[in-house]
């Protein structure tokens, strides 16, 4: 663990720079809209270490497969988000000499990420010989107008004489990946122009042998300034730059703002079109002062934590990091677009390829049902829809029928070459159909379900139905070679979790089929015998469970481990990942992530407290929560048992695991899609929320080091906040029709 920021309630900020922890702090400092983000490196060069990252929605590669043993069915390519041209850079000059704060002599540092205006600024004040200037750096992204961002600083001369100042901006597309597999760069300059206070770069992905999409973006720049004493515009074959000086008084004050506009080929068919509208917006924007687009874009912010903000009285690490989550989740994704999806580093990092993973559907999905309008958690379905092409493309490349999601993609094929992760951790399809139960039972709409839905249903049965394998002696049908959430278990046989979801989606579908017209009916064409097959499966379905200790069994041979707790560890030689070797660790009996607890969690309703008791005191001491994911899972469990100490423990992991980098790995970016956990492990978990036959219900309880709590929940239409003191619990209807909700058992209509 490692805390580099203060703890403030709408603010991450510090007052110190530190070198060492600086990949930490542009982590934890990254903006984004949902169509485009970047980490929160410096505008100006820096000397040091640093991690420049600049990302476009739905803009990606497909990298060259490195892999040493080549097996069938591996894909071709890695899909990955790739770095973009550098928008944000700006260099200072102070009589003649570069700002760089890897060397220079700085006093009165602060960085300051204001949550509730999605505003990072930048301050310090810098001695070059016998001129001291303070500098302030102001950026946003704005959540008003998907393709701009902007930049303002500020220069005040606080020295006794004169200064001569010098403010360089560039386009630049001098920009590579840290992890591209034979250190290509992916992009051809395809136009550059800089002229007066302008300059435009237009950019295409390169040429790739796999036939996937090349991308196109093209910046604009707009820069307005006071400093007039000269003005220059230059390009090279990188760069678009304009520079303007200028002299500054003792005592006296000066601004540059940087009007950045961003588009892509993803929504301009040809580089005339996009350069046209690239201009046209740049003309929009550059009549319009900082602030008003400032204003713009804080009322967006502010009507969403209208809606989702939760408030925490008594412990304030415990409030800045709920917010810092729902922060970071709604940077990287407010539903604006169904062709995007949530990559677990968001724009915060290249680490896992910035693709969709099955984080979207199992832990995203809920939180967004509960803080935003529907229409968001539908986009998401529909990314799925949309890629049911890609998920049969996938089977058929195993050798199997229907539809297998892939674990990694930005277009539905499988771009991951992990083996025992990409082909065997297969529970992702019954994790996809979970969601659209999730979003049927939460929000009472069929009708995605009952038409778009459905078609997926059925592409992820019939795989289920191909997958699984009818053992002659058990008289069971049985998964075998698969890996389940815990990814520190590769190709076990008969994972509970994953043969669990597989009988479930089985049998969702089934009813989902009988509820269909016949048009809909017609184009699944799921005929009788096939619906007999698939109920006869969900009949023979093996799930293994041990009688005596009264659990589920990970998968066959688990309790033939050597089980000792993780407490039995040597501290020093935690977390595992970074210190065992993989024989060592796939031997062990440590879990890396809720697994059967996963099921646990997912069906919470369908178990009775002893399974639900026996399962977690069997589980959670072999956990050492090594997956970002696991924390939140473990708290719930822990709240419906009345855990309450474990239920806040692991809160309290979830909430800070990316502000105090619990797992020593935050420097590459943050964990976008567990960030969904503290607000889970608050709703589900201490306030005890379910949703059963169309009604909310609620079972609260209050962390002891809390003196009270409250959050603000979407529900069909009403939006209600929750009240939770050492006095009990209220809830509140805020807008929206009356609506009749169960608190502690008793029925109340608010």
């Amino acid at each position: 663990m490692k805390q580099t920021f203060e703890i403030e309630p709408w603010n991450v900020v510090t007052h110190e720079f530190n070198p060492t922890d600086k990949r930490l702090q542009e982590s934890m400092t990254s903006l984004g809209n949902g169509n485009m983000g970047l980490r929160g490196f410096f505008e100006e060069n820096y000397g040091g270490d640093t991690l420049p990252g600049t990302y476009i929605g739905g803009v990606w590669f497909p990298d060259k497969t490195r892999v040493g043993w080549w097996k069938n069915g591996y894909p071709e390519y890695f899909g990955k988000v790739i770095n973009a041209t550098n928008f944000i850079k700006m260099n200072i000059m102070i009589n003649g000499a570069p700002v760089d704060l890897a060397t220079d002599q700085i006093r009165d540092f602060e960085l300051n990420l204001d949550m509730k205006r999605a505003v990072l600024t930048r301050s310090f004040t810098v001695t070059k010989g016998d001129a001291t200037v303070a500098l302030t750096f102001e950026r946003f992204i704005s959540a008003a107008q998907k393709e701009l961002a902007v930049i303002r600083v500020t220069a005040k001369n606080v020295g006794a004489t004169a200064v001569d100042l010098k403010v360089t901006s560039e386009l630049d597309a001098d920009v590579q990946n840290e992890d591209a597999n034979y250190d290509e760069r992916f992009w051809n300059v395809l136009e550059k122009k800089a002229t007066g206070n302008q300059g435009t770069l237009i950019s295409m992905t390169k040429e790739n042998p796999f036939g996937t999409p090349r991308f196109m973006v093209g910046m604009g720049m707009v820069n307005t300034t006071d400093l007039t004493d000269s003005a220059t515009a230059s390009t090279t074959d990188l760069t678009a730059t304009t520079t303007v000086s200028g002299s500054l008084a003792a005592g006296s004050e000066t601004s540059f703002t940087k009007r950045v506009v961003v588009v892509s080929s993803r929504d301009y068919s040809d580089q005339v079109a996009l350069s046209a509208a690239l201009q046209t917006l740049m003309d929009q924007v550059s009549k319009r002062r900082f602030e008003d687009l400032l204003a713009d874009h804080a009322a967006i912010w502010t009507d969403r934590w209208e809606n989702s903000d939760v408030q925490i009285d008594g412990d304030l690490a415990a409030q800045q990091g709920i917010r810092f989550n729902l922060f970071q989740l709604f940077s990287t994704y407010y539903g604006d677009d169904s062709r995007l999806n949530i990559g677990p580093k968001g724009f915060t990092g290249e680490k896992y390829g910035g693709a969709t993973y099955w984080d979207t559907e199992a832990f995203a999905v809920p939180v967004y049902l509960g803080v935003t309008d529907p229409q968001v958690t539908r986009n998401l379905l529909m990314y799925r829809y949309q890629q049911l092409d890609g998920a049969y493309h996938n089977a058929k490349m195993q050798g199997l029928a229907g539809a297998l999601y892939p674990m990694v993609t930005f277009d539905g094929i499988e771009s991951h070459n992990e083996w025992e992760i990409t082909f065997e951790e297969i529970h992702r399809d019954g994790d996809i159909a979970f969601a659209i139960y999730n979003y049927t039972r939460y929000t009472g709409d069929t009708s995605y379900v009952l038409h778009e839905g459905s078609e997926v249903l059925v592409g992820i049965s019939r795989f289920w139905a191909d997958r699984v394998h009818f053992s002659e002696r058990h008289q069971q049908y049985m998964i075998h070679g698969v890996t389940g959430p815990d990814e520190y278990e590769n190709n076990v046989d008969n994972n509970w979790y994953t043969n669990y979801l597989a009988q479930w989606t089985l049998r969702y579908t089934l009813s989902i089929l009988a509820q269909l017209d016949e048009t809909q009916a017609a184009k699944v064409n799921v005929i009788p015998a096939e619906q007999a097959q698939w109920q006869k499966i969900v009949d023979k379905m093996y799930l293994p469970s041990d009688d005596e200790l009264g659990i589920f069994v990970q998968h066959d041979g688990f309790l033939d481990k050597d089980i000792k707790p993780v407490s039995a560890i040597p501290a020093d030689q935690l977390p595992i990942n970074q210190h065992w070797s993989w024989d060592k660790i796939l031997r062990s009996p440590y879990i890396k992530q809720g697994d059967v607890l996963q099921g646990v969690w997912d069906f919470i309703d369908d178990f009775t407290p002893a399974e639900k008791k026996a399962n977690f005191d069997f589980y959670e001491p072999l956990t050492v929560h090594e997956s970002s994911l696991s924390a939140a899972i473990h708290s719930i469990l822990a709240a419906d048992l009345h855990y309450e100490d474990k239920a806040v423990e692991m809160y309290e992991r979830t909430s800070r695991l990316d502000l105090d980098n619990y797992n020593n790995d935050t420097d590459d970016g943050l964990h976008i899609t567990s960030m969904t956990g503290s607000w889970l492990a608050i709703v589900q978990g201490f306030a005890g929320m379910r949703v059963h036959d169309d009604q909310l219900h609620f079972t609260p309880f209050l962390p002891k080091k809390w003196t009270s709590y409250q959050f603000r929940q979407l529900f069909r239409g009403r939006l209600i906040e929750v009240h939770v003191d050492q006095n009990g619990a209220t809830v509140s209807r805020i807008s929206g029709e009356p609506l009749t909700v169960i608190l502690n058992g008793q029925e109340q209509t608010i």
